[in-house]
């Protein structure tokens, strides 16, 4: 009887020593309080890792700007004031370009499919890992990367072709996709996410290189800008995990497949079901009496588009050796898939 006491005991104070060592990563995503994918992240998928991990180890997603700006994020990972980010990579172009290379190749691919693939399986993920052991210190451990969607274009003014973007200032990221934007006759102002709302509202700009149909449609962006490009024209934003090097030599090896193992899981999920909720949005705001006109390009048009982004791409990666290795990890990518010969 003393031995079974003994035992139960000692498995408590197992038990209890476990709990003590839980741990939550505080992760900062790039998505806003109320954006449908914040709300994809926070309200059933951060949860998971608990369950997947029993309990020892679990993630909670906060929003932009929670704990550190945007373009700050990584800093924070490396200097461990956050245990890691879900942070769009090209945030980070004014680094270096190859930042805007693999954060996004503007006009570069047809599906979010491709480019999570190219990510997690041809090579992204890699380069993302030599740019952070560079500007980092080694003190970023990359999980993966790769977008859930290819973006809408929302606009207070129609814009059918590539001439109707002379004059647009229009909200991007800076790097390759601002280029991109400014050779096709726009001016491209640099904005956060959270404030395009209220930056499309004042008339600072005229349109915004935002988000998928469905957040932008969460965020009330189809309330002020009412002539939204759809199916998108430009960007598959890459959304990037990466964990604190410390943090991550610390979890287990089943901590770490945990964590690898969700992430893919979510952002697949992501992306089927934002692609479903866009055709439906698309289907409402098509039907009679809608007062938002959406706008779909012709092939011509979306191929003057290519055209001046692939000239952008051979300019960019010029600039700087991990820029050019990008690029050709993209189109060595892409002549095995067959998306260009």
């Amino acid at each position: 009887m003393r031995r079974t006491i003994a035992a139960v005991v000692a498995a408590l104070a197992i038990g209890l020593t476990g709990a003590a060592e839980a741990k939550t990563l505080k992760l900062q995503a790039s998505s806003a309080p109320g954006d449908w994918a914040h709300r994809f992240m926070t309200e059933g998928w951060q949860q998971k890792v608990g369950v997947m991990s029993g309990g020892s180890l679990k993630v909670e997603v906060l929003p932009t700007k929670a704990v550190v700006p945007y373009k700050e994020t990584i800093d924070a990972v490396a200097n461990g004031i956050l245990d890691g980010d879900l942070n769009a990579v090209s945030y980070f172009s004014g680094r270096d370009p190859a930042f805007a290379m693999i954060g996004d190749l503007i006009a570069g691919y047809d599906t979010a499919e491709e480019v999570q693939t190219f990510c997690m399986e041809g090579g992204g993920k890699e380069i993302l890992q030599k740019l952070y052991d560079k500007y980092a210190g080694g003190n970023i451990h990359v999980v993966g990367c790769g977008p859930y969607t290819k973006e809408a274009l929302v606009s207070k003014v129609p814009i059918k072709s590539v001439e109707d973007f002379k004059g647009v200032k229009i909200r991007s990221p800076e790097g390759l996709a601002a280029e991109v934007f400014k050779r096709a006759g726009a001016s491209p102002v640099s904005l956060p996410f959270s404030e395009v709302y209220t930056s499309l509202e004042k008339g600072i700009v005229d349109a915004a290189d935002a988000s998928a149909f469905v957040n932008n449609e969460a965020s009330g962006m189809h309330k002020v800008a009412k002539y939204p490009l759809y199916p998108g024209i430009h960007s598959m934003a890459v959304l990037q995990f990466v964990v604190n090097k410390d943090v991550w030599n610390k979890l287990t090896d089943a901590e770490r497949t945990i964590l690898e193992t969700w992430y893919v899981s979510a952002y697949v999920t992501m992306r089927r079901q934002a692609d479903l909720l866009d055709r439906d949005l698309a289907a409402k705001y098509n039907a009679p009496g809608s007062d938002v006109t959406i706008i779909d390009w012709s092939k011509e048009e979306r191929a003057k588009f290519r055209k001046i982004a692939v000239a952008a791409w051979e300019d960019y990666a010029k600039k700087s050796p991990l820029a050019q290795e990008a690029l050709d990890a993209h189109l060595a990518f892409m002549k095995k898939t067959g998306l260009i010969d």
